[in-house]
């Protein structure tokens, strides 16, 4: 039997509900129990691919070509269960499909509404694909009382009566904050959010008490008391050094076993932390350190970079150093070219990650072009790979280099990609079509040439699967001359049509791919490309 569990949030945004899912399963599954996490967003988008990183983070792409929440990078990291389209849904996709069904008349005349239409399609979606898994944990988006989230808390009221008594339970995240001028911590916001959450007929079993003092037993008690709960269920969920403490923490802290026990499960196995053990003894016994300069479009908000900067994390805790990240703006390099020494001087490794437009695009050619120049060590992500393209072809001799996505141009070095081979078949888009879910999106087969740098970082094969979202490609009709000059192509599509990977011979470390390797970087299986990337930081330390 498949058992729910049903995460909500109150008084204020952010308070840790997707690390929160993240660390229970991964507790769960140190039980040995096969979890898989969902997130359900209220707002009317189809996807978040077509919102401002600034407004939504980081997009993360399953392997299945899924634009979702970034939660769902948490939710991999920490299991290490590949996400799929089912796995994060929106409001806007629920009506979408429902607006599509009415049109075709699939509901005989009646009159669509949420109850029961609306709600039906969101337990629909909470109930498929079970696949035999011992726990499937639901994340609710938003704080509750929200108007958006109405729908959902209704299907998740509706599910808790009609699933089996033991198969459900719902866990709320509250906020107790501490007032530093009565120097008291207080539990009313957290009283009013369960009584909010109440009035939609949903009856929390356990609270997750965010503080950033700890919550005395007395607290406690009084919260388990005005909220109906158990004093064993209220835990409390401090600040963490690392977001990979956060699972043996809330292990000391009773969650896990507070959960089962509210399932009646009386017989679980102890479980292995050993991964998650080794994984905080990395992170907080570096032996060294290292600075990354990471030269990029979005680095006002660093959750719009969220899986990279984690990715660079494995990777250093791969070789045991702490990794320094300096969030460099790329349009600094365009207003004044005698910051690009000064600013990248003094790192050990330069990253270009992806991103969308011409804003900046010079910036990052200046910071390809430092790298290159200076024997930096140098990766290219997406949009990084095509800036270092662009940076090649200028030093070839094709002064005009440049891409499409900047506007018209005489040498189209990169462009826009109309058409390309998946798993379903031969892929075509328009040109100027809808820009939502129109990209190359998902897992793509890749082959290596044999006597490559990318094929021995990947342990010698010459055949890779790695997750893409881009909408331009490096236009093939350059390789001749790009390789003549040094820019090796070591890595195509299985068609020989599409570039997915280049390096420098001649470079201690320069490679650019066409993917997003971050996306399947793990703390207890750092991502090949990202370790080695570390490791060749951590030989230019040592150099300088």
């Amino acid at each position: 039997m498949t058992r729910y569990i049903f995460i909500t949030g109150g008084v204020v945004s952010s308070l840790g509900k997707g690390l929160m899912a993240a660390s229970l399963a991964a507790l769960l599954q140190a039980r040995g129990y096969k979890v898989r996490i969902r997130k359900f967003d209220p707002y009317l988008n189809v996807d978040p691919g077509t919102m401002s990183p600034y407004q939504h983070g980081e997009v993360y792409v399953t392997d299945d070509g899924a634009e979702t929440d970034l939660d769902l990078g948490h939710y991999e990291r920490f299991t290490g269960v590949s996400a799929h389209q089912n796995d994060n849904v929106t409001s806007g996709r629920v009506y979408r499909d429902i607006i599509a069904r009415e049109r075709r008349g699939d509901y005989l005349g009646a009159t669509v509404q949420v109850v029961p239409h609306v709600t039906d399609a969101i337990k629909q979606f909470a109930l498929a694909d079970q696949d035999d898994h011992d726990f499937i944990l639901c994340e609710i988006g938003g704080t509750v009382g929200d108007i958006e989230s109405l729908p959902f808390m209704e299907a998740i009221r509706q599910l808790r009566n009609e699933l089996e008594p033991l198969q459900t339970l719902s866990i709320h995240v509250t906020l107790v904050p501490y007032i530093a001028a009565a120097g008291e911590l207080k539990t009313k916001p957290t009283q009013h959010s369960v009584r909010e959450l109440a009035s939609l007929g949903i009856k929390p079993d356990m609270l997750l008490c965010r503080a950033e003092h700890p919550i005395p037993q007395s607290e406690r008690r009084k919260i388990a008391q005005f909220c109906n709960v158990r004093a064993e269920a209220v835990i409390p969920a401090l600040d963490a050094p690392s977001i990979y403490a956060v699972p043996l923490q809330y292990h000391r802290e009773g969650l896990d076993r507070e959960v089962l026990r509210c399932f009646g499960i009386s017989d679980a196995p102890e479980p292995d932390l050993t991964r998650w053990n080794d994984v905080i003894e990395r992170h907080s016994h570096p032996e060294g350190e290292v600075t990354i300069g990471v030269v990029g479009k979005y680095v006002g908000l660093q959750d719009a970079y969220k899986s990279l900067n984690e990715a660079l994390v494995h990777g250093g805790m791969a070789h045991r150093v702490k990794v320094n990240v300096r969030w460099i703006d790329a349009e600094i390099f365009e207003q004044a070219e005698s910051d690009i020494a000064a600013q990248l001087e003094p790192m050990h490794g330069i990253l270009v990650p992806g991103g969308f437009g011409e804003r900046g695009s010079e910036g990052k050619i200046a910071a390809v072009r430092f790298a290159r120049e200076r024997k930096v060590p140098f990766f290219g992500i997406c949009l990084g790979m095509q800036m270092a393209c662009i940076e090649s072809a200028r030093a070839a001799g094709f002064a005009a280099a440049s891409s499409t996505e900047f506007g018209e141009t005489q040498e189209p070095v990169v462009g826009v990609i109309t058409e390309w081979m998946s798993r379903e078949g031969l892929e075509k888009r328009d040109a100027g079509g809808d820009l939502g879910g129109t990209m190359r999106l998902g897992a793509y087969e890749a082959r290596l040439s044999a006597n490559s740098k990318v094929s021995s970082i990947y342990g010698g094969t010459t055949a890779i699967s790695e997750r893409h979202r881009h909408r331009y490609e490096v236009n093939s009709h350059y390789i001749d001359a790009l390789e003549k000059d040094g820019l090796i192509f070591s890595g195509m599509s299985p068609d020989g049509l599409l570039p997915e990977i280049v390096e420098r011979p001649d470079h201690p470390w320069f490679i650019g791919v066409q993917f997003h390797p971050e996306l399947k970087s793990k703390p207890f299986d750092p991502h090949p490309l990202f370790a080695e990337f570390i490791g060749a930081a951590v030989d230019q330390e040592r150099l300088v």
